[in-house]
Order: structure tokens, then C-alpha cells, then sequence
């Protein structure tokens, strides 16, 4: 057993008695000192009883080991640990994924206009960069020549693409849709967009300090108690105890130790975490760390982003006005085909059953709309100014209802011939089903409730109105929304954020917990301390209440680490002696610290069935 015992001590526990021993150069107890103590006393009480049984032997008591108690204690904490390392695995791929969002090579235009592919790195302010249909853009800068439309979500978090021509910026690791441009280069490497957002990434990763888990303040008050109440047990029986009284009280000495050892304590939060994390699954609510579990009760502030998280992140066909007869339908579609205009889209998926006309003479105007002759008639579809400079009249209805579908947060599709307008068609960012009732109940819980968006004032007010939230902060860009959650945070107050967009990551990584949809971006799910799978809104106040019910197992399971150590503690010294005789056999104590460690693994495990 002491051959066995020897690399459990030596080499895998090794740490354990290093951190201890840091620690004591402070003055300082924590975890790590109760474990080094138990053990190692276990472990050399346990030695010089297998090189000297005869000191107890001659003096007429029994002799005990305690190699395995030494090997548990070790073994049952690094299970602890390494439980919850698992748990927390996987956090630094966000930083790889961001940078990876920036391309590797890039056609830079020479002087004499000669295109040439050359990296990244080689691009200084000035030069010019061609951008061909769905390529990435390489770093900002001002377009010179040429129009399309940009995904900008990874900035905004917004579905609809920007429209882009002479003069408008764009920006590293956004993506090019359908047209080509040339843009001259304005920031480069650390300085562009993409660069700041992983900066702030990393910033707030770093400056986050881990909570100071609970047991490590009770193992500081502890552990200076234990040996206190060990060193008094040794030394009231050497005065007290007679002739064997030095032999009675080194027993002592170590039954107290080892009774006190902290199986139970390094099982108590791994344990629960682990059960915590399985039924947050189970539900579809993937939890990453303890720490969000153990911040997520006292939370005063949550923090919803609107596109992707309150709403469905995909714009739709929500309202439409026929003003002329429907039969024109599939003329609208043979125009929004050919069209680039990203809520194009959408009119198509809505009238998909219809088949579109063939189209002549297709032009599109950026910023306006496009046009086309079906069957010799002339259509026109895109935006209001558009249909003044066609010198289409807007009937007084079709005005009125504009209005009030803007009112609600709504793109305008107009849709006309060279004579007359014939349909007005609404989009929007739909509300998810069930947004209102997590809204409501994460309000009921005492939450104050804040939507934070890229998008303009008008529809996040609508969004907001719609959903119930009182808090409102519209056209921010990824660092301010990072500066909204730390200004929060300065007022004392715990922030969470819920997010599912790369334009989120910074405010995810900054807020005190946070929480990604799997509907977005692969980045905000590592960045985030939990992922909602399927994206239900209502999952989001089963996650808090989940992380709730997991910290008060983790409490629990301290009191039942700890009701053996108070009961057992004064018996091991010897307390009763004096009244009955009673003296606690060691093997007893090593019991009870087992049956502390059974009585926390099936709290946890009572866990998975609570409401």
C-alpha cells in the first residue's frame, strides 16, 4: 500500500502541497492546504506506522494505516477538478475563429492597374483592392469605384445587406454579395474593425476575474481551525491522558486530520455543476463553467440583443397592399430575381408557388430599386424616393398604411407599372413565438430587462414596444455595446448578455454571464458561458432558474460536507473520553469521510428532479 500509495502523494498530488505551502508563506489556508494536510498526514502518520508498529504495539494499542485515505483524499479531488475543467473546455477557439474571419490573400490593383494576388499583411494605407462577388473583405477602407451590397452582420448583427457605392466604408471580414468594387485601404492590421472587436474579445477574457469560489473563503477559516482544535487534542492529552497519553494524543492528532479531509468538499461543486450541466442539456441549454452558475443568482440586469436573439434574425413578408390587380404577381417576382437588393429575397421565398415572367431590359438603380419590361409593360419595385422619380402617384391609403407599417419597424417594398402604383409590400424581422413570455418572465424574476441593437431607432422602438422591454439602445457598433454592458456594471450592478452575432462577442465576453444562440455565429457561441440550442427565447429564464437550483446543490452539498467534519471532529479529539470512554477508532473517521462523499454525489444527483 505504501508503494502504491507513493506516486498518488508524490507525483500527482504534487501540486496540492505546493500551493499549500505558498499559501502558508502568506499566512493564507485555502482548498489546497486542507487537502495537503489531510494526506499528508494520513500518508506519514501512515509510514512511521509501517516502520515502527512497535512504539504503539509496546504500548498495548493497535496499529492503523491510512494509505489508502491518502490516495482517495487525492484522487477524489482531482476527479473534482478535472469535472469541472471539462465543463470549461473549449473557451480560446473564439479568438482563432475571429482572426480567421480576415482572408489570407487579396487582388491588389498596381499602378498601371495591373491586378495581382498578394497577402494580406503586404497591404499598406493607399493601395487599392478589388473585391469580386462573395469574397471576404480584407481590411477598411473607402470605396472608389463600383456598387454592391455587404453582410455587414458580423458588425451590426443585422440580416439586411448595406448597400455600397462611391465614398461608403467598408470594413475587415464583412462579405461581399453579388457586385464588384474597388475600395481604397484606410486601416490596416491592428487597426481595423476586426482587429478592436478581437482585442475587446480578449481584453474582457483576461480582466474577468474568476469568482472566489465559496470554498475556498470557508476552507480559509477552517483549516486554521482544524489544526487548531488537532494541536489542542494532542496537547490536552499529553497532559491529561496519563501514561499513554502522548500516544493517545498523536492519534488524535492525526484521526482529527484525517476526518477532516476534504473529499466531500472537493466533490461538492463538481459534482453539482456536472448534474446541473446535464439537465440544462437535456433541456437544450448548454452550460460551460461554474462560474456563470454561481453569478447567474445574483443577477440584476439582462441584456437582450435584438436581431437573432428577440427576433428571428431572417427578414419576411409580414404585410402586403394590393392597390392594382394581384394578377401582376409574377412580374414583381421576375424583377426581385434579378434583383441584388437583399429584401429581394424575401418577396421571392413569399411568392415562391407563383412562377416569375420572362424578364427584358432588367436595370437596377443601388440605393432605389430595379425595373424591368414584362410582356411589353414596364414594372418598377424598390423604395418610395424611387417611385417619386418614376412620377408614380402614391394613393392617400397606400400613403396611410406606409405610415403605420413603418411605425412597426418595417422595410417598404413599392411595386408599380409606368402608370400606377399597384402593391405596397411590408418586411420585417419577425418576433420570435415565444419573446414576449421570456420577456415577461425574466421581468417576474426581477430582472431588468435592456435590448441593445445595430438597427435604427424607429424599428427597435417597434421590437421593443412589441416585446415588452422598457430599455432601448439602438445604432451601436460591436465596442458600443461592450462599453454599454461595463457602463451597467460601474453602477455596482451584475450584467448579463444574450447575443448571437459576432457584432456580440465583445459584449459577451464583458458581461458577467452570457448567453449565445445556436442560431448565430459559431464565435458568440464560444465566447458565451451557456449556448441556447434552437434558439428559444424561453429557454433563456429555464437557464437562469437551472443555474439557481445548481448553486443551492452546491450550498447543500457544503453543509453535507461539513455536518460529519463538526460532528466528527470533537468525537476524533476525544471529547467524550472524559464522559464515557469513548475513543473514535480511525477507521471509523475514514468512514464517515466516505459517507459524506456518498451523501453529496446523490444531493447532486436529486438535482435532475427538481422542478
Amino acid at each position: 500500500m505504501w508503494v502504491l500509495s507513493t506516486p498518488v502523494i508524490a507525483w500527482l498530488g504534487k501540486d496540492f502541497f505546493v500551493n499549500a505551502f505558498r499559501q502558508a508563506k502568506h499566512r493564507q489556508a485555502n482548498m489546497d492546504t486542507l487537502v495537503a494536510l489531510g494526506s499528508g498526514v494520513a500518508f506519514l502518520f501512515s509510514v512511521f506506522n509501517t516502520l515502527n508498529p512497535s512504539f504503539w504495539i509496546s504500548r498495548g494499542l493497535e496499529v492503523h494505516v491510512y494509505f489508502e485515505a491518502a490516495a482517495v483524499i487525492i484522487t477524489f479531488i482531482l476527479l473534482g477538478k478535472w469535472l469541472e475543467e471539462r465543463a470549461k473546455a473549449g473557451t480560446s477557439s473564439a479568438l482563432k475563429q475571429l482572426i480567421g474571419l480576415q482572408p489570407k490573400q487579396v487582388t491588389r490593383l498596381n499602378t498601371d492597374g495591373q491586378r495581382v494576388t498578394v497577402g494580406v499583411e503586404s497591404i499598406v494605407v493607399g493601395d487599392l483592392i478589388a473585391v469580386k462577388p462573395g469574397e471576404k473583405i480584407a481590411v477598411d477602407g473607402l470605396v472608389q469605384e463600383g456598387s454592391s451590397y455587404v453582410d455587414e452582420s458580423m458588425l451590426s448583427g443585422e440580416p439586411l445587406a448595406v448597400s455600397k457605392d462611391t465614398g461608403s466604408k467598408v470594413f475587415a471580414g464583412t462579405i461581399n454579395q453579388q457586385g464588384s468594387f474597388v475600395f481604397r485601404a484606410e486601416k490596416v492590421g491592428a487597426d481595423t474593425m476586426l482587429s478592436q472587436i478581437v482585442r475587446m474579445v480578449q481584453d474582457a477574457q483576461g480582466s474577468k476575474a474568476p469568482v472566489q469560489k465559496l470554498v475556498d473563503k470557508i476552507a480559509g477559516v477552517f483549516v486554521p481551525v482544524v489544526i487548531g482544535i488537532a494541536l489542542l487534542a494532542f496537547i490536552f492529552w499529553i497532559l491529561l491522558g496519563g501514561e499513554n497519553g502522548f500516544s493517545q494524543g498523536l492519534i488524535a492528532f492525526a484521526t482529527v486530520l484525517v476526518i477532516a479531509c476534504p473529499c466531500a468538499l472537493g466533490l461538492a461543486t463538481p459534482t453539482a455543476l456536472m448534474v446541473g450541466i446535464g439537465k440544462a442539456a437535456s433541456k437544450g441549454i448548454l452550460v460551460k463553467d461554474a462560474v456563470s452558475l454561481e453569478l447567474a443568482r445574483q443577477l440584476d440586469i439582462i441584456v437582450l440583443d435584438k436581431t437573432g436573439t428577440i427576433t428571428q434574425g431572417k427578414p419576411v413578408v409580414v404585410h402586403e397592399l394590393w392597390i392594382g390587380e394581384q394578377k401582376h404577381k409574377p412580374a414583381l417576382i421576375a424583377i426581385e430575381n434579378n434583383s441584388e437588393h437583399p429584401l429581394a429575397k424575401a418577396i421571392v421565398d413569399f411568392y415562391g408557388n407563383l412562377s416569375a415572367e420572362k424578364i427584358e431590359s432588367f436595370a437596377s438603380v443601388t440605393g432605389r430599386g430595379a425595373s424591368g419590361i414584362v410582356k411589353g409593360i414596364r414594372y418598377y419595385a424598390g423604395n418610395q424616393e424611387y417611385m417619386k422619380e418614376t412620377g408614380i402617384a402614391i394613393p392617400a391609403n397606400a400613403h396611410e398604411t406606409a405610415s403605420k407599417w413603418s411605425s412597426e419597424g418595417c422595410s417598404l417594398v413599392w411595386f408599380s407599372n409606368s402608370d400606377r402604383l399597384i402593391a405596397l409590400i411590408a418586411i420585417a424581422d419577425k418576433l420570435r413565438k415565444t419573446s414576449v413570455n421570456a420577456v415577461r418572465e425574466l421581468q417576474q424574476s426581477g430582472l431588468e430587462v435592456h435590448m441593445l441593437t445595430g438597427d435604427n431607432f424607429t424599428t427597435a422602438s417597434a421590437v421593443a414596444g412589441q416585446s415588452g422591454i422598457d430599455f432601448v439602445m439602438a445604432d451601436v457598433m460591436p465596442a458600443d455595446k461592450a462599453k454599454y454592458i461595463e457602463e451597467l456594471q460601474s453602477t455596482g450592478k451584475k450584467v448579463a448578455m444574450v447575443g448571437d452575432g459576432i457584432n456580440d462577442s465583445a459584449a459577451l465576453a464583458k458581461a458577467d454571464v452570457s448567453i449565445a444562440m445556436s442560431s448565430g455565429s459559431d464565435i458568440a457561441m464560444d465566447v458565451a458561458n451557456m449556448t441556447i440550442i434552437g434558439s428559444d427565447p424561453a429557454k433563456i429564464p429555464l437557464a437562469l432558474k437551472i443555474s439557481r437550483q445548481t448553486v443551492r446543490t452546491i450550498r447543500q452539498n457544503l453543509f453535507w460536507a461539513f455536518i460529519y467534519n463538526l460532528i466528527g471532529i470533537p468525537v476524533a479529539a476525544g471529547i467524550l473520553y472524559p464522559l464515557n470512554g469513548f475513543l473514535l477508532n480511525p477507521m471509523i473517521a475514514g468512514a464517515a469521510m466516505g459517507l459524506s462523499s456518498v451523501s453529496v454525489v446523490t444531493n447532486s444527483l436529486l438535482l435532475k428532479m427538481r422542478d
